[in-house]
């Protein structure tokens, strides 16, 4: 069963019965070049379904993008022939288009964490895909002021875990943690609120409802809610991270290495799994992992894989599942749900837009994030200055009207002459020059209404 991250596991809940593991064989049972050879055979199977158009055909193609990064091939250079376009050209026009994508009018967050992953692991600044598709502030624009830390719809809680994946793996072209720290805290204490008796999670909200806290985990949200944690700074050592670990250690089958589900052992599930492993630096062929008959999940993924290089999803099945496969690739190559971009051979490592079209009616968007000591709020801000850039005062005076939540900004002042920042919201109060400013993760200084703003920027600004 393939499933896009909006309806991840939505027919699957966990699975109710497990058997206890005897002691571990000490070592893993498949070797670096046995798991090298299947990656790379993946990969084969992957490239083979792109077009001239430099699309990856048929349902996860677009999310083949993150399996190519995860194994060291830039997307940049994965074309069909020498005449063909290229991976990333493809996605870029596809995502950067308003009018096309997404193509639902009210899409869910899902659709923009998943785009900004893909985008990133492309090599394409997911804050400025085009002059009006900023991810990262889309995601933000369904932040939750009254849920912190949630994105989207509370209930549907794989939101708020790729809410997270999205925000800390989106890291500016430097390498440079673009989103505050204090936001992806918010996300990091709702997961935990999360975390279900049996210490996993699932697709569902289970914070406060004490009967869903205590109903069965699933093995793929799991890997995908430790990812998280662990991207967000979270140590494996964290108690969160290690009941996780405990719960996905009780999913195995002795005979084959797998994660048991409720729908049967598959490969989607194994490998996310091994995601939320391999970004907690967890070894999935390590003792803890290795079943009394010696299997691994590793092993498991590896019998998934038929003689063309691609991998089925149920042990059950003969055919090829392309979802499953580009899953499959990203475990194997040891990656999470946020490879970073490999340097691309003869094209930039990155592409993004950096100023704002001065075209009348053309908005950009921007990511506002706002800490006054005692709560975080986030927003979008659509603005449309004049010029190639603009101000921090316009973009606060914008957010007092655009802001998506709406109410991000209420008021602010400014200390004429000087310009600095002397109250945001009412605080402080009596008003002073306390506000600090910190764009996409650089060094914060002192808030100057004239601060110089680009196209794209995530904006942080805290009181201390």
């Amino acid at each position: 069963m393939i499933r896009s991250i909006e309806r991840i596991v939505t027919a699957l809940a966990a699975t109710s019965c497990f058997i206890a593991l005897a002691a571990p064989a000490a070592s893993a049972t498949s070797s670096t070049g046995e798991v090298a050879k299947a990656t790379a055979g993946g990969i084969a199977y992957l490239r083979s379904l792109q077009r001239p158009n430099g699309e990856i055909a048929g349902f996860g193609g677009d999310w083949s993008l993150t399996a190519f990064a995860g194994a060291g091939v830039a997307a940049a250079n994965v074309k069909d022939g020498e005449t063909g376009l290229d991976a990333r050209s493809w996605y870029r026009g596809a995502v950067g288009n308003p009018a096309t994508w997404p193509e639902s009018s009210e899409p869910a967050v899902t659709e923009y964490e998943r785009a900004s992953l893909i985008a990133y692991a492309a090599g394409i600044d997911p804050a400025r895909v085009s002059q009006t598709q900023n991810l990262i502030a889309q995601i933000v624009a369904q932040y939750q002021p009254a849920s912190p830390g949630y994105y989207g719809t509370p209930a549907l809680f794989n939101g708020t875990v790729f809410g997270l994946l999205a925000l800390e793996g989106a890291k500016t072209t430097k390498r440079a943690q673009r989103v505050p720290q204090a936001l992806l805290n918010e996300s990091v204490e709702a997961i935990r609120r999360n975390q279900h008796v049996d210490g996993g999670w699932n697709y569902e909200k289970v914070e406060g409802n004490e009967k869903a806290i205590k109903s069965a985990a699933e093995p793929d949200m799991t890997g995908a809610a430790i990812a998280a944690l662990c991207g967000a700074g979270v140590p494996s050592s964290d108690a969160s991270v290690v009941k996780g670990e405990e719960y996905l250690r009780s999913l195995l089958t002795p005979a084959t290495g797998a994660f048991a589900a409720e729908f049967g052992a598959n490969t989607d599930s194994n490998a996310w799994a091994v995601q939320g492993l391999n970004a907690c630096a967890i070894d999935a062929q390590g003792a803890a992992f290795t079943t009394s008959a010696g299997k691994t999940p590793i092993d498991f993924l590896l019998s998934q894989q038929l003689a063309g290089g691609a991998f089925k999803y149920l042990p059950s099945q003969t055919g090829a599942n392309e979802y499953a496969s580009q899953d499959a690739v990203r475990a194997l190559a040891g990656a999470g749900f946020d490879p970073s971009p490999p340097k691309a051979k003869k094209a930039r490592q990155w592409v993004g837009e950096k100023d704002f079209d001065t075209s009348p009616g053309l908005d950009g968007l921007l990511t506002l994030v706002i800490d006054d000591g005692t709560a975080v709020d986030a927003c979008e801000v659509k603005i449309a200055p004049a010029a190639v850039k603009t101000k921090l005062g316009a973009v606060l005076e914008a957010a007092e009207t655009t802001s998506s939540p709406a109410g991000c900004v209420t008021s602010f002042a400014a200390v004429k002459g000087k310009g600095a920042i002397t109250q945001i919201d009412g605080a402080p109060s009596p008003a002073a020059a306390q506000w600090q400013l910190s764009i996409d993760g650089k060094t914060e200084k002192a808030a100057k209404a004239s601060a110089a703003i680009a196209l794209g920027d995530t904006i942080y600004l805290r009181l201390g």
